[in-house]
């Protein structure tokens, strides 16, 4: 069996992406000892979901507010009226990437319970470090839709692509994909985007750089195991 290498990209300039396809939150102090907090090896479940939890729920208000808006006024009590938004699409579809996706499906329950939710089960071989389609289950209507596709983390990219290529064969238009990520790094992003140059990426950090076992650094471990209590001390 073939392992994993770190591929040579070189220097990753995300510039270019900044601003249109790659979204990060401000890196404000809270959101700095959110990470910190959560990152820490120390830290137990119970911590590790609440602190992830708290940034999650900054991530999927930021990732809703990048869905398409359309003019709505409405009449206020007081008899004015007041020129606003509402979404254009009245049905909410997201997909999440279990284990570690239903974090973030579980904080966008809490804020949109409507929503019409999906799984993709992709495996990571341990040593080729290649991700496997296990299993699909997609909405009815989510072809031409905006989706919500969630992932926590993004190392190598190869999962996620896996995810956007159901998708997209499902018959949702890349463009229409925003993907929703607490963690990532260069390699992952570049990866991504140059792949598939149309979807958008909200995130909360992008980390320093893909290890050669393909490990994040500094990382926050095996989100999945971590968000479940399934690690080794748990």
């Amino acid at each position: 069996m073939t392992t994993w290498t770190r591929p040579d990209t070189g220097p990753v300039d995300l510039d270019r992406y900044l601003g249109t396809n790659l979204f990060v939150l401000p890196a404000e102090p809270g959101l700095i000892a959110l990470h910190t907090q959560a990152r820490d090896a120390a830290a137990g479940q119970e911590l590790f979901v609440r602190t992830t939890g708290r940034i999650i729920r900054l991530l999927l208000e930021t990732a809703l507010s990048h869905l398409e808006y359309r003019p709505h006024a409405v009449t206020t009590p007081t008899g004015f009226v007041y020129d606003g938004v509402a979404a254009a699409q009245t049905t909410l579809y997201a997909v999440t990437i279990p284990r570690a996706g239903d974090a973030l499906e579980n904080g966008l329950r809490e804020i949109r319970p409507d929503a019409r939710l999906g799984k993709i089960l992709i495996q990571r071989d341990p040593v080729t470090k290649r991700p496997e389609l296990l299993y699909r289950k997609l909405p009815p209507g989510i072809a031409g839709q905006e989706v919500l596709l969630l992932d926590p983390t993004i190392a190598t990219g190869g999962t996620l692509l896996t995810a956007i290529n159901e998708l997209v064969a499902a018959g949702v238009e890349e463009s229409r994909i925003l993907v929703v990520n607490v963690l990532t790094c260069p390699e992952a992003l570049a990866a991504v985007l140059s792949r598939r140059p149309d979807i958008r990426i909200v995130t909360s950090h992008i980390d320093q750089t893909l290890t050669d076992q393909a490990f994040m650094r500094p990382g926050i471990g095996d989100f999945g195991d971590r968000y479940h209590g399934t690690t080794a001390t748990a």
